[in-house]
């Protein structure tokens, strides 16, 4: 599979590259089908705010223009871009000039089971506590320790996910998806300004359920508010939607809006 660096076919990177030394940047994992990543423009979006937000001064256009390109080669598939800081010497200040660096790596979609899909999967509930930051709340950064150690908590296929939780016990995510409540009718999902990572797959999905004229709350949720949901799901931008069927004691239907927002999902991803 294809690997490119700043533009061009690659299989290294510099020692010296602030990515490696401090996970200074950001990224995206990106579905490509056809030739084509159906949610451009949502991770473009997510990008330029977390380069904003990181002072990293990245051509967006031709981050558009590499990855049209990269996926046209690539024609299905996942495309991970990696955006850093660029080089620099030791220490954490930042080079006066920064020159940032575009990594773009390829693989074959992973092979979810069918029936993550159907019947609903099950959760882990995660000991791993996120950490509140405000400033990278929402931000895809390449620093993901938290998730790393909270994936190291179980094994094998029992689980298909993990439930992630802050420092004070309140509902943010799962370990690589986001994660939505339906009650009387609406979507509940949990703020992100704390901790968390807003996934595209979310924004997408927040975008049409509105368009519906479904009810939809972005806020604080509990752990007791989730075990008294109707319905429970998942979303990222590989898989769509898995129904979530239960966590500890308690247990879920797969239900009605579940399934319509499934649909949906589904044909934002082109599947």
């Amino acid at each position: 599979m294809p690997s490119w660096v700043d533009g061009h076919p690659a299989e290294s990177l510099s020692i010296k590259d602030r990515g490696l030394a401090y996970g200074d940047g950001l990224f995206e994992t990106i579905a490509v089908r056809a030739g084509r990543p159906p949610l451009l423009e949502y991770h473009l979006a997510r990008l330029a705010e977390g380069c904003r937000r990181l002072g990293i001064a990245l051509d967006l256009a031709l981050m558009r223009t590499e990855l049209l390109a990269f996926s046209a080669g690539l024609g299905e598939g996942v495309a991970k871009l990696m955006i850093t800081r660029g080089e620099g010497l030791r220490g954490y200040a930042p080079p006066p000039v920064a020159l940032p660096r575009r990594i773009l790596q390829s693989s074959a979609f992973p092979a979810y089971p069918e029936a993550n899909a159907e019947q609903g999967v099950r959760l882990f509930p995660c000991a791993t506590r996120l950490a509140e930051q405000p400033l990278l709340a929402g931000l895809k950064h390449l620093n993901r320790l938290e998730q790393v150690l909270a994936r190291a908590e179980w094994q094998g296929g029992e689980f298909a996910e993990g439930l992630m939780r802050d420092q004070s016990g309140r509902v943010i995510e799962a370990v690589f998806s986001n994660l939505f409540l339906v009650r009387d009718g609406g979507l509940v999902t949990p703020d992100l300004s704390r901790c968390g990572v807003a996934g595209v797959m979310r924004a997408a999905l927040l975008g049409s359920a509105r368009a519906q004229g479904i009810e939809v709350d972005v806020r604080d949720v509990s752990y007791g508010e989730l075990l008294q949901a109707d319905e429970v799901f998942l979303c990222n931008s590989l898989f769509g939607i898995w129904p979530v069927r239960s966590v500890t004691e308690q247990n879920w239907p797969v239900g009605p809006l579940t399934r319509k927002l499934q649909a949906i999902a589904r044909d934002l991803l082109d599947i």
